[in-house]
């Protein structure tokens, strides 16, 4: 008895499934002969050693990206711990990027006929914008800005970048492509490279003449400038609490971490009155008459006090979406003892610090003054800075400072005084020695 022909349907089935078995086991032998093999992976080019030209030899080693934000108040010294992580060669640093979205946002509220939001929806409003931006810039998406700059960039390029000349990396090529002055053979040239924090044979220009020397900001260069860099470094005063913040920490794709720098409120209060004349006319009437104006505004003031206490108070409880994530820094322990405290803050972020940045401490806080009448200036003696506005406020003003801030003060380790002569007594600091140690 002969066995029947197979059909075709049972030849073509099984033809399938040879196939497939075939393909299984063709993709099972690569598979491990490719895994056999070492072989590195090369991250291009955000954020890594490998050059965009591919032509370029590629550094395979792993470097993680840190991204920093420097969250504080306007006059707090902010300026100052921009600076110590803006010296650093592999830090893409951004002086106030946030300007932008608030001064377009503002105006376009001020310009429509709609009756204003109420001010918690502006204020949401404002905060979901400055995420947005942050999250953007920290992953080097420049052209993010160009949304918020006014009058709009063209073709990518812009005069217009708050502070640019803050920023070394936009002073630098790719960014800017002017070539370096030559170096200056007067005295006061050395002394202008000095001032700025620079090593032998490395130019520094002010902010002025890096806005001049390099024309119109490409935001496309100054994008590939960020991604040559591991950590990127934003300083902004336009977020009140840690907690507006949440989001940001918690995003997976985020390596964020926040340093908070805070001053003592009379501090802070004196060195308004001094760079915002127009603001504190009647604060500078009082400190100059010695007689208090009935239409003084103090909620200023008080307002920064509560958004340190309710940030600080935040922080130091802990939260777990914190751990790792956040460092309180006293503006006057910075002052005192600068290279101790930036070597805790650069340990806090991971990352190791270079002699750019311990060249700049010694030239920047050892002066006799401020470098020139820029409200930003850094150069200075740092540490009697810090309190310089013991002899600037009257006794009255201190008082009033302290009735409104009391509970920030005590917080912060600040000491009251009561009366005149131990507030002009400078053998006694009012910042205690009190520890602030990260949440690692």
């Amino acid at each position: 008895m002969t066995r029947p022909k197979p059909t075709a349907m049972e030849c073509s089935w099984k033809a399938v499934l040879l196939l497939v078995v075939a393909s299984l086991a063709i993709q099972y032998t690569a598979i491990r002969t490719f895994i056999a093999k070492p072989f590195t992976i090369c991250r291009v080019p955000k954020h890594t050693g490998c050059d965009p030209n591919p032509a370029a030899p590629c550094d395979p080693r792993p470097q993680p990206v840190t991204h920093i934000l420097i969250l504080a108040t306007t006059r707090s010294g902010s300026s100052f711990i921009g600076q110590l992580l803006n010296q650093h060669a592999d830090v893409f640093y951004l002086f106030e990027p946030l300007y932008h979205v608030q001064t377009t946002l503002i105006n376009t509220s001020a310009r429509s006929r709609q009756p204003s939001s109420p001010a918690a929806d502006g204020r949401r409003l404002l905060l979901g914008a400055y995420r947005d931006l942050l999250r953007g810039l920290f992953d080097c998406r420049l052209h993010d800005l160009e949304a918020y700059i006014k009058p709009a960039p063209e073709r990518h390029r812009t005069q217009r970048l708050f502070r640019r000349g803050a920023s070394k990396a936009l002073c630098s090529p790719p960014a800017c492509a002017a070539p370096p002055p030559p170096p200056a053979a007067s005295a006061g040239g050395e002394a202008q490279r000095a001032g700025t924090g620079t090593a032998a044979g490395e130019e520094r220009w002010e902010e002025g003449e890096c806005v001049r020397r390099c024309g119109a900001l490409n935001l496309t260069l100054a994008a590939q400038a960020c991604s040559r860099r591991h950590h990127v470094a934003i300083k902004t005063v336009r977020i009140p609490e840690i907690g507006d913040l949440r989001t940001l920490v918690e995003d997976p794709r985020l390596n964020l971490k926040v340093v908070q720098l805070v001053r003592d409120p009379r501090g802070i209060l004196s060195s308004r009155i001094d760079t915002f004349p127009d603001s504190f006319r009647a604060w500078k009437i009082w400190r100059n008459s010695g007689r208090r104006p009935y239409n003084l505004d103090a909620s200023h003031l008080a307002t920064t006090c509560e958004d340190f206490l309710n940030s600080v108070g935040t922080g130091l409880a802990r939260p777990g979406w914190l751990k790792g994530r956040y460092m309180l820094v006293r503006y006057e322990d910075l002052a005192r003892e600068p290279e101790r405290k930036t070597r805790e803050i650069y340990r806090f972020l991971g990352v190791a610090m270079d002699g750019n940045v311990q060249r700049w401490i010694v030239n920047n806080t050892r002066g006799a003054g401020a470098s020139g009448n820029h409200k930003y200036a850094t150069v200075r003696d740092s540490a009697a800075t810090a309190e310089s506005w013991r002899f600037k406020l009257s006794y009255d003003m201190v008082e009033l400072v302290q009735n409104l801030c009391n509970l920030t003060l005590a917080q912060l380790g600040y000491k009251l005084v009561n009366s005149p002569e131990e507030l002009r007594n400078m053998s006694v600091s009012l910042a205690e020695d009190k520890s602030f140690l990260p949440f690692l």
